[in-house]
């Protein structure tokens, strides 16, 4: 890709506000001296080192039910911090040099705030590569609650994102965009997920009816869904989606 990383500054202005609420005297007056050290030395080695010390630190606390933590706001907001301070083509080398830099605590963190950082989808190799990921929880940074995919993902890996999801027991329901990605093949795709758990007499995925068009799907498709719900091989939550059963 060719165009530059460019920064979501009011989302990260609520992150700042965020953050702020949750820190002590101790924990700001450190924090103080985190921006200043960076505004300074604002390289990528600077802000590898500071968003390491952040666990130290700070106390691990989340606002509300945001699902960010007060030490993934820091480190994400380090990360804006540092990529402000350089021209528009070295933000996206940086971003993926601290990408590959850091644990995984820090991976999550970026990939939280992958679409404040990167508005206009110039990071989406990045993205493709940290959804190879086997580890749940750096997966679940990228794929539940993060805008991103919908909006920069081509639809064949869109829908390979969320089927990943479901296999690695997530909730569909938390995919951005999931609604507006809706269609034939995704069904398709849905329906050959099923067969495979029920083929593995594994458990379907109970939010597997969130990839479901059920008005696209065929008269012999639906009176499928219906026989095995009946069956009670489908979870309870497939109801819903089932009205004539």
């Amino acid at each position: 890709m060719n165009m530059d990383v460019t920064l979501r500054h009011d989302q990260l202005a609520e992150r700042t506000q965020a953050l702020n609420a949750l820190l002590d005297a101790t924990e700001r007056a450190w924090w103080q001296q985190a921006r200043e050290r960076l505004e300074q030395s604002p390289d990528a080695n600077t802000a590898a080192i500071l968003g390491s010390q952040c666990k130290r630190h700070l106390r691990e606390q989340a606002p509300g039910d945001s699902g960010w933590s007060s030490v993934q706001l820091a480190r994400a907001l380090l990360l804006a911090t540092v990529l402000e301070h350089q021209p528009g083509d070295a933000r996206r080398p940086l971003l993926e040099q601290l990408f590959q830099w850091g644990d995984d605590q820090e991976k999550i963190a970026l990939l939280k705030a992958l679409d404040d950082l990167d508005s206009h989808g110039a990071c989406l190799e990045l993205a493709l590569l940290a959804g190879r990921t086997s580890n749940p929880q750096v997966f679940a940074a990228l794929v539940l609650d993060n805008p991103y995919p919908s909006r920069h993902y081509a639809e064949r890996a869109f829908h390979q994102l969320v089927l990943k999801a479901l296999g690695m027991g997530l909730d569909a329901g938390r995919v951005h965009g999931l609604a507006q990605r809706q269609g034939v093949t995704l069904n398709q795709l849905a329906l050959d997920l099923m067969d495979e758990q029920l083929a593995a007499e594994r458990p379907v995925s109970p939010s597997l009816p969130r990839l479901i068009a059920f008005d696209l799907l065929s008269p012999a498709q639906r009176q499928r869904l219906a026989g095995l719900y009946r069956q009670q091989r489908l979870p309870a939550e497939w109801r819903d989606y089932l009205p004539d059963t």
